[in-house]
């Protein structure tokens, strides 16, 4: 069927130019292109690792930066290289862009030197150069529609705005450069470092701001007023005259993270980076690459408040025994389920029709069911990964089963990769709002609140358990849990340590420190009430640089594509979220990876001094020398990598042999090691 409508799509074309738009959003990347996509050019002309790419909106120029310092404009389906521009930066390129609306003439790039600089492309020569940062600058961002502004992201903590119609001169006093937007130094503590920018391409005002920690920060740029840092000019007295508008910025962050800000356990060998963010082709979700975890989606129409547990009591103000029904809209989702009591909203029932008695399966589709038991008798081999993916292919087709909510949360379990506890908490949810009577969802709920180290949340929702199902409370699994969630508390209460006593006046180093790492009330209050995610993708490794990207492939974004530590990049379907694709593309470390926007070409860049393109190789199979076929085994030996200890990941970097290397020919999959990286 789908062969048919391609003919047709391609025999209408030729009579219909209205049907070429339709057909490109169709066709641009199409799966059995990317089945075939594979290397189909090498671009050589830089002499360092290579950080960032850009194809203009037509796709005829490709722009490259890189630590040699020099920006290459490139042709890429031609493979010609048009020009070379001697930068004048002093420190390694971090980021490119041209211009809109300028006819692809002029480009700005950033860089480590702290200095954002302007080129013409037809002159070969630097027109502008800004002054005002004093921190790497790590990304640019531009408007549809806008040639004369450019926003930068720089780890001094602020985002500045430059208008190239305004004469600009910050050589003589950075701090009375009157183009700061926002300023997270007095907000996120004066440790913020922000690491990326986009802008919204079908709504210019929404800006997305990435950093040092897990959050996603969406403002209306509309709302904020320029300003300059030097306080006495600016009359500003205290962190509160700094005070956000009211409704102009939204924070986003995957559920799990935030609490692991404040508490000891789990302890982790590193910090969470939002290393990219980008907007989704019809501007309505936000992708990121979250260094230290996985790469999340958001919904920013319709955002998800995160999954907890809450015992509630009593039948007014909308709330039922446990269940509380919020009104539609404002990121709730029509209502949310924190606790059981076997009572349920009839439009619960009306909005499930794969809902039977007590969430039994009888009416899934027949695919959806083959998928099922599929996934079942890979779960029962120990198979998690391949039970994960078919209980995600399955519900892409029953999307209202809880028995496939509750059997994905099984798998997610077993597997435990980062965050997959917390994804079986949201299914546990999900599952449990469709049917309220499924025992294996609540004692998996209570199972997962435990292994998240929600302690008093996790004894609750046992307690409740044991009240909704006496039959079950004194099972052996029961019993077991309650007194692993007691003694994981009673650890935690011997683990907390005492108040430290005030600090004598000798340690002021500390005291700085901590003054440093301060933030404001209205910063706490964004991020308490910061939304959850929509879709995560797993497989790819990003631990060692904090440019590495991620990004939409294909007209709809029907493809999510990322970098990885191991030298691979990474391919998953933007709907079920399976990984269906791993290709090597650098000796070290993939860091960009670029779409064209009318073409099945993807262009990648990493730790080699060279581009990549990639496009659907012959049938045949030939030129596919750089496909990973043991996917599974390169994502599970990403997640071991995520959480290696970085001595034992900079002894591996070196050639040195650790416990995650392993002997050629090993058959042992625990010991399955990717390839060795350096930092950028």
């Amino acid at each position: 069927m789908e062969a048919k409508n391609t003919a047709i799509l391609l025999r209408n074309r030729e009579y219909h130019s209205s049907l070429t738009r339709n057909f490109l959003r169709k066709l641009h990347v199409y799966p059995p292109f990317v089945e075939r996509l594979g290397l189909e050019k090498e671009l050589e002309g830089h002499t360092g690792c290579v950080n960032c790419l850009e194809l203009t909106e037509s796709g005829e120029l490709l722009a490259s930066g890189s630590d040699d310092l020099n920006a290459i404009i490139w042709e890429p389906l031609s493979y010609k290289k048009k020009c070379v521009i001697a930068t004048g930066h002093t420190g390694n390129i971090f980021s490119i862009k041209f211009l809109p609306c300028t006819g692809d003439r002029i480009i700005a790039t950033a860089a480590a030197d702290t200095k954002v600089r302007i080129h013409s492309v037809e002159k070969n020569e630097t027109t502008q150069v800004y002054h005002c940062h004093i921190g790497r600058v790590k990304r640019l961002a531009v408007a549809p529609n806008m040639p004369s502004l450019v926003w930068s992201a720089s780890e001094d903590g602020t985002i500045r705005q430059f208008d190239l119609r305004q004469p600009h001169c910050c050589n003589s006093n950075s701090k009375n450069c009157n183009n700061v937007l926002i300023n997270l130094n007095v907000h996120s503590s004066a440790l913020a470092e922000p690491k990326c920018i986009a802008i919204n391409p079908l709504r210019p005002n929404m800006m997305a701001i990435g950093c040092n920690d897990p959050f996603v920060r969406i403002y209306d740029h509309r709302m904020l007023a320029k300003y300059n840092l030097d306080i006495r000019t600016s009359g500003a007295q205290n962190p509160e005259d700094f005070t956000l508008p009211e409704g102009c910025v939204t924070y986003f962050a995957p559920g799990h993270l935030p609490p692991r800000l404040t508490r000891d356990f789990p302890k982790k060998f590193r910090t969470y980076v939002a290393t990219y963010v980008t907007f989704s082709p019809d501007g309505s979700e936000v992708l990121t690459n979250m260094g230290g975890e996985q790469v999340y989606l958001f919904d920013i129409n319709h955002p998800n408040k995160p999954v907890s547990y809450q015992r509630l009591n009593g039948t007014t103000n909308g709330v039922i025994d446990g269940m509380q029904i919020h009104p539609s809209g404002g990121g709730t989702n029509g209502y949310t389920l924190n606790g059981l009591n076997g009572k349920t909203p009839v439009h619960v029932y009306k909005s499930s029709p794969y809902l039977k008695g007590k969430g039994l399966d009888l009416d899934l589709p027949p695919r959806a069911l083959h998928l099922k038991t599929i996934g079942n008798e890979a779960f029962c081999k120990q198979q998690f990964l391949t039970a994960v993916n078919m209980y995600n292919e399955a519900l892409n087709l029953a999307p209202n089963s809880a028995v496939l909510y509750a059997n994905r949360a099984a798998a997610f379990i077993k597997r435990s990769w980062e965050g997959d506890v917390y994804a079986a908490l949201r299914d546990c949810h999900k599952a449990l709002t469709l049917d309220p009577n499924h025992t294996k969802a609540h004692f998996r709920q209570a199972r997962c609140l435990y292994e998240l180290r929600w302690c008093q949340e996790a004894l609750s929702c046992l307690n409740h358990f044991k009240e909704r199902f006496p039959d079950q409370a004194e099972g052996s699994a029961a019993r077991s849990l309650e007194r692993d969630i007691r003694a994981a508390a009673f650890a935690e209460t011997q683990e907390k340590e005492p108040e430290e006593p005030s600090e004598p006046e000798t340690s002021g180093s500390t005291r700085r420190r901590r003054r440093l790492s301060l933030i404001s009330d209205q910063e706490k209050s964004l991020r308490s009430t910061s939304f959850d995610y929509s879709q995560r993708y797993c497989g790819h490794c990003n631990t060692t640089t904090d440019i590495k990207e991620a990004n939409f492939f294909g007209d709809n974004g029907q493809y999510i594509v990322a970098g990885s530590d191991d030298g691979s990049f990474f391919m998953w379907d933007r709907n079920t979220t399976n990984l269906i694709r791993v290709l090597k593309g650098d000796d070290s470390i993939v860091n960009c990876l670029q779409p064209h926007p009318s073409v099945c070409i993807l262009a990648t860049s990493g730790i080699d001094p060279v581009i990549r393109l990639w496009s659907p190789r012959p049938v045949d199979g030939s030129g596919d020398t750089r496909k990973v076929d043991e996917l599974e085994a390169a994502a599970r030996a990403n997640q071991r990598r995520m959480n290696a200890d970085p001595l034992e990941v900079m002894l591996m970097n070196m050639g040195y042999r650790t416990r995650l290397s392993v002997a050629e020919g090993s058959d042992d999959e625990s010991d399955e090691f990717p390839m060795a990286c350096r930092p950028n």
